[in-house]
């Protein structure tokens, strides 16, 4: 195997075997606690996960066990069926839906000589290729980093074996192993500086757009559910959207007037899937963060789909974990134009009362959504009268910003103003008063 270096400040490849083929084995393994349906969908999502990559699917294989077995996490039996299904189909590669230890990997790359991914791995390969600002792709090299720390003997155990066995001390192979586990521990140091200094720009940022108290409404949920879909409906944002898992990672923000003046900023954000990998979650949480200070939350959601329920709660897992969850929250069941059951909205309408049913492709429900968005922002509002002085047109500006002009007239040098507001602006101005 070629050998594999860490120069130059790029972190090594977990595997340069990657360039030699793109056929996949899938496997998942079932234990007690899951049903067969659940199973079934999380090998079904992990298809899609590795079509996402630019894998070819070519064999899969559900695989149930009583407990995690600790050499190969199914027993020997499995493993060698899974084995002889790769060696008749050809594959290059074997996926498990299961997160593997790094010995349990390296025992499965031993046994088949092939290529072995977990869950992790596709995701963090996914989220490589599809992350673009700056903060994006300083959090996934950072997450691949550790994920490789422990992972790195992958690399050498060609040179173990020309010196005489893993076990030997201060061959070249183990030296080698040392300098990259050093390089890389550097890098990571390195990545996790850079990346505070970007988190550091983001929060300033973001302060001063809560400093100018526009609301937000941040559109979450499922990966591939038309998130980016609606927020290019709303706003003609130009977000990349493609019928692909994480399409989008990096968060866009744009402000929508809406028909009763109000400006509203809506912000889409990367999507959720089950079994996200806690360290994404947390590499991501700034990304996230757009939620967390939003006024409100938009749960997208695929009608389409036959998981609802199993996204709702991946979504509402994640919002949970990052603080996001006591968001008041419009459920926009999103994609109707292609729903072909009659029986279906009626049946999700009784099931989440004060829901929204829309197309983004189309368009259709969209007023409704906004209608929702208006009348919780229009509760947050207060209704003031204003004599502002005409050299301060900072404060007028803002006025005109963040509120909703009910009255305005001039009188000698000052204006006269009946707003609603953000109750947010009102300390801010109660200077400018008129008294009754």
């Amino acid at each position: 195997m070629p050998h594999a270096s860490a120069a130059g400040g790029h972190v090594i490849s977990l595997d340069d075997r990657a360039t030699r083929g793109n056929k996949a084995c899938l496997v998942s393994v079932k234990t007690p606690e899951l049903t067969e349906n659940q199973a079934q969908d999380m090998l079904t999502e992990l298809k899609e996960l590795a079509t996402t990559l630019g894998l070819e699917i070519i064999t899969d294989r559900l695989v149930k066990i009583r407990r995690p077995h600790q050499r190969y996490l199914v027993g020997a039996g499995n493993a060698e069926a899974i084995r002889m299904d790769c060696v008749e189909s050809g594959a290059d590669v074997i996926i498990f839906d299961n997160e593997l230890s790094p010995s349990q990997q390296r025992n499965w790359e031993r046994f088949t000589e092939l290529r072995v991914m977990d869950r992790r791995e596709v995701i963090l390969d996914i989220f490589a290729a599809r992350a673009s600002t700056r903060e994006a792709v300083l959090q996934v090299e950072l997450a691949k980093a550790e994920y490789m720390l422990p992972r790195l003997k992958r690399a050498w155990t060609h040179l173990s074996r020309q010196k005489g066995g893993v076990g030997l001390r201060g061959g070249d192979g183990e030296k080698q192993i040392e300098v990259d586990e050093r390089l890389v521990r550097q890098r990571i140091s390195k990545l996790q500086t850079e990346l505070k200094s970007v988190r550091k720009r983001r929060g300033e940022q973001r302060k001063k757009r809560r400093e100018i108290p526009i609301p937000n409404a941040a559109i979450v949920g499922y990966t591939n559910a038309g998130k980016s879909s609606l927020l290019n409906r709303l706003t003609a944002a130009g977000v990349k959207s493609e019928d692909k898992l994480f399409a989008t990672l990096d968060p866009t923000t744009r402000r929508v007037l809406l028909d009763n003046k109000q400006v509203v900023l809506f912000t889409d954000t990367v999507g959720f899937v089950r079994k996200l990998p806690h360290d994404l979650i947390e590499a991501f949480k700034a990304t996230l963060e757009e939620a967390v200070m939003a006024t409100m939350l938009i749960h997208v959601v695929d009608i389409t789909t036959e998981h609802i329920d199993d996204h709702m709660l991946t979504t509402r897992d994640v919002l949970k974990e990052i603080g996001a969850d006591d968001k008041f929250t419009v459920t926009a069941f999103n994609k109707i134009d292609l729903v072909d059951r009659p029986y279906l909205i009626p049946r999700i309408r009784k099931q989440h009362p004060g829901c929204v049913f829309i197309s983004s492709k189309t368009g259709a429900g969209i007023d409704g959504l906004l209608d929702v968005v208006k009348g919780y922002l229009e509760q947050d509002l207060c209704e003031l009268a204003l004599r502002i002085p005409s050299t301060h047109y900072n404060v007028v500006a803002m006025v005109h910003r963040t509120g909703k002009i009910l009255s305005q007239e001039y009188v000698d040098d000052s204006i006269l103003m009946t707003v609603r507001v953000p109750k947010a602006t009102v300390d801010e101005l109660l200077p400018f008063v008129a008294e009754k």
